[in-house]
């Protein structure tokens, strides 16, 4: 797939847009007030992948708590501000390395051009946020209702206000919990603009009805070109979020590194607890770092197993009350069923530590 030219803008170390490989971001959910509440939480995004992490800071007592916040962690902090522009002025002075604010909504000219100022001396960009849930009021009466053309208006509207100060360290999103107009909506402003874009979907929902909305809606727009940095937004752990990402990109061949996980989806045929095992693989699997991209496959049959597993770097298949595990093509063990997650996994883990294919 060919990706759409965009500009580039550093957040932190982090490269957003141009050719720099696209970036998977999430948001905490503790109060940031607790400080060890969110680092603590940082640092297992960090672990499961997550390249640029987003904080809300709704009040000064948040603000005050970001540099003890950033001590505590690896990857760049974006401040995300509403209404009030003295808390982007703080979080800017407390160093983060991004902000998510809709310049529109936190004041007038001389504010706005505050904030521009102190984050522009920073080389801190601005992220653009566009909600479908919570559009000005006056093109929801010009367009009657939320519509890809209204969250493009507002979104350059900001954009506006911006470039008028001079300012171009900008990338933007356009999300809603509507697949069709999240889609219509960013396919329209990649045509209006050459700014980084952030990709989401919001509101997506729990894990399971999250992750699939998510990858139909981000996995859509990747596979045209369109984004730069993605963020799968669930309702529960935000780690979880960390892994759909990884997937939808990896799916698409946008990121190589990882565990690619493959497993059959049982039939008749299936003569040892699949399901269960691909379960308790999946899970031992999860946050687990390998030096170089490698594929898992569970298989459960003699139709298609052996061939998927000898295709694997390690795999399993499933015969009657036991399987065979490979690794590199090869048939090394014949065991029983009951043990064929653990020699699996102790193989994976040997990889790890001898820090080669």
């Amino acid at each position: 797939m060919k990706r759409r030219k965009t500009r580039q803008i550093q957040v932190g170390a982090v490269a957003i847009g141009g050719d720099a490989p696209i970036s998977i971001q999430s948001m905490t959910n503790t109060d940031t007030r607790d400080v060890a509440a969110t680092v603590a939480q940082i640092k297992r995004l960090e672990e499961a992948g997550c390249d640029i992490v987003r904080c809300a800071v709704p009040d000064r007592e948040g603000v005050e708590a970001l540099p003890r916040i950033l001590e505590g962690i690896k990857i760049p902090l974006i401040a995300d501000i509403h209404f009030d522009y003295r808390l982007a002025l703080g979080a800017i002075a407390a160093g983060v390395q991004g902000l998510r604010l809709n310049p529109g909504n936190i004041g007038g000219q001389e504010r706005v051009q505050k904030v521009v100022q102190a984050a522009a001396a920073r080389d801190i960009p601005i992220r653009i946020g566009v909600n479908g849930g919570s559009l000005e009021k006056e093109l929801l009466e010009k367009y009657g209702h939320p519509t890809p053309e209204a969250l493009v208006e507002s979104a350059m509207g900001h954009v506006g206000i911006l470039e008028n100060l001079h300012y171009n360290m900008i990338k933007i999103s356009l999300k809603s919990s509507s697949i069709p107009l999240m889609l219509s909506a960013y396919r329209l402003l990649a045509e209006k603009t050459d700014y980084p874009l952030h990709l989401g979907v919001t509101e997506a929902g729990t894990l399971k009805k999250g992750s699939i909305k998510s990858a139909v809606g981000i996995g859509a727009l990747l596979a045209e070109g369109i984004g730069d940095t993605i963020r799968v937004s669930l309702t529960g752990d935000p780690v979880e979020e960390i892994f759909v990402a990884r997937e939808i990109l990896r799916t698409l061949d946008l990121r190589k590194e990882g565990i690619e996980f493959i497993s059959c989806p049982t039939c008749g045929r299936t003569q040892i607890d699949l399901i269960a095992i691909a379960e308790q693989v999946e899970e031992s699997l999860k946050g687990m770092h390998v030096p170089s991209p490698i594929t898992v496959a569970v298989m459960g049959c003699v139709v298609n197993g052996p061939g998927e597993a000898r295709e694997a770097d390690f795999g399993i298949a499933g015969g009657k009350g036991a399987g065979l595990l490979f690794k590199k093509g090869e048939v090394i063990k014949k065991l029983p069923e009951d043990q064929l997650v653990q020699a699996l996994i102790a193989e994976i883990r040997h990889f790890c530590q001898e820090g080669h294919r």
